[in-house]
């Protein structure tokens, strides 16, 4: 079940984390609408919580760490931030409205898979919003971890989880800075029977 949590003292990240947001999310942010709700999943420490929350936008973090929220603690007490501790992987959906899912202006998804949520993940998306995604891909073995299958997408993966969304962009392949091998996808749920046009230039 999800707990929503209660602002305390801000736990600040282990130096292991990023504290830098993701230049794949940085460079489609621009794609929102003007304080439009995202959804951070699996946010972590926060990157991209703060990336969002310092932009106006509301955001919901969902992490299964009570340690990693309590780094969000300033943002919750400002209503900048909704914080939910929540397992997605062993219980039911936390975000839902009656019995529908819950609707965002935008999806952000870093470094994280459990394949059997990417339908909840798109479908998640109100329409106009924005899916941001990336994380590791099918190769990353040969550098490091992740490693196992079931981290790693396969080629094409992310494409065919969108599939009923406009992609604005999509990358599958080696980054060296650190190594490893990544997709990543930006897309956009149009409304039905439209062709959204990308707001991105790209001449």
């Amino acid at each position: 079940m999800t707990q929503p949590v209660t602002a305390r003292g801000a736990t600040p990240p282990p130096a292991h984390a990023s504290s830098q947001p993701s230049a794949w999310v940085q460079r489609w942010t621009h794609l929102l609408e003007r304080e439009a709700t995202v959804l951070d999943l699996a946010c972590g420490y926060g990157r991209h919580t703060r990336w969002f929350a310092g932009r106006g936008h509301p955001v919901v973090s969902v992490d299964r760490s009570q340690e990693a929220l309590d780094a969000l603690a300033d943002l919750a007490a400002t209503g900048q931030a909704e914080l939910h501790k929540a397992d997605i992987e062993n219980s039911p959906w936390p975000l839902r409205e009656g019995t529908g899912l819950r609707q965002f202006g935008a999806v952000v998804v870093c470094n994280y898979l459990w394949r059997p949520l990417l339908p909840t993940i798109t479908g998640s998306l109100a329409t106009g919003g924005v899916l941001i995604y990336e994380t590791f891909a099918e190769g990353n073995a040969s550098v490091g971890k992740p490693s196992r299958p079931d981290f790693l997408l396969a080629h094409g993966e992310l494409l065919g989880a969108c599939s009923d969304l406009r992609v604005v962009a999509y990358e599958d392949g080696f980054c060296q800075h650190p190594p490893r091998f990544v997709q990543r996808v930006t897309a956009v749920r149009a409304p039905s029977g439209t062709l959204q046009p990308s707001r991105h230039p790209i001449d």
